[in-house]
């Protein structure tokens, strides 16, 4: 099955970059989030997953854990968004 191979190669937990300056607070923040949207990502589809097989997992906490992962990611492009925004204007006020 090619569904599983690809889900297999792609969805493995986030390891993040290695940020140089350890004195970076807003790096750790949001190495932390990515960690956690990640982790939102992954039980959504292992929730997905084990309602298909059959596992005692009920529907609502399926859609429950997928909106919450959906939410987060949204969240998350947003934040990278403004904190573009954010670089370039301070790079075109220099």
């Amino acid at each position: 099955m090619q569904i599983n191979e690809l889900r297999q190669r792609y969805m493995v937990p986030f390891e993040g970059p290695k940020v140089q300056n350890e004195n970076n607070p807003f790096a750790d923040v949001l190495q932390g989030f990515v960690k956690d949207v990640n982790a939102d990502q992954l039980n959504s589809s292992q929730m997905t997953n084990d309602f298909m097989n059959g596992k005692n997992v009920e529907l609502h906490e399926v859609m429950i854990a997928g909106e919450k992962a959906k939410t987060s990611l949204e969240l998350l492009m947003e934040i990278r968004n403004k904190t573009l925004d954010m670089y370039r204007e301070l790079t075109r006020m220099q």
